[in-house]
């Protein structure tokens, strides 16, 4: 999978580098590839991310100094078979959303496993929310019928990149993603959701016996 989203990049290419384990295979390749002398720039979705280039020696700028990006690469939790998906369970929803919509192109890297024949069939959405009136946030989830807990990491709360609390948000399927989508970024305090539609032009898929399919975005579901 990764092998075949390198076939994607062009020498002098500006990339978005994603968050997760589909994410991380990729910047492995990549890092092989600029060993060889493929010339990149990558801005990283994440602290972690921006770690684990730096320790392979794969190039990085921040976004205010790339502009728009050629490429973005990331995982994702759930894919529908419109290209529209569930992220964030590796907590850099915000980021990701944002080096995602600077990119002319949106790749999403996956195992088969991810494919949903609707989006929340895997029961989780998370939301991530201002740490101030975190519970504002949460009341009003539940009145949309969601189902929000804080999530946590050790003792505390998880805290993302950027000082936020992130709230799983217990869904069944969703029948209307867009209608979902608006009316959860109304509410104050939130600064991101899980779902991110119309974003994907193309999924580089790997099953479990190795064996990879490309899907795209049909042309007229472009954002």
């Amino acid at each position: 999978m990764a092998r075949r989203a390198l076939e994607l990049v062009h020498d002098g290419d500006v990339l978005g580098l994603g968050t997760g384990r589909a994410a991380a295979a990729f910047l492995r390749a990549l890092a092989e590839s600029v060993r060889a002398g493929l010339r990149v720039r990558c801005v990283p979705t994440s602290r972690a991310t921006e770690a684990a280039a730096r320790d392979l020696g794969v190039p990085l700028v921040s976004l205010e100094e790339a502009g728009e990006l050629d490429l973005a690469f990331d995982g994702a939790d759930e894919i529908d078979p419109a290209l529209d998906l569930v992220k964030g369970l590796g907590g850099a929803l915000l980021r990701e959303r944002i080096v995602a919509s600077a990119a002319r192109r949106f790749v999403v890297l996956a195992g088969t496993e991810k494919l949903v024949g609707t989006l929340g069939e895997r029961g989780n959405l998370p939301v991530e929310v201002v740490t101030f009136g975190w519970t504002l946030c949460q009341r009003r989830l539940e009145v949309l019928g969601c189902r929000p807990r804080l999530r946590a990491s050790g003792a505390g709360p998880f805290v993302t990149d950027n000082g936020n609390y992130v709230l799983d948000c217990g869904v069944d399927p969703i029948a209307d993603p867009g209608g979902l989508q608006g009316s959860i970024g109304a509410i104050p305090g939130v600064v991101g959701t899980g779902l991110f539609l119309g974003m994907a032009d193309t999924a580089i898929l790997e099953d479990e016996r190795g064996g990879v399919t490309v899907r795209h975005r049909a042309r007229d579901e472009g954002r």
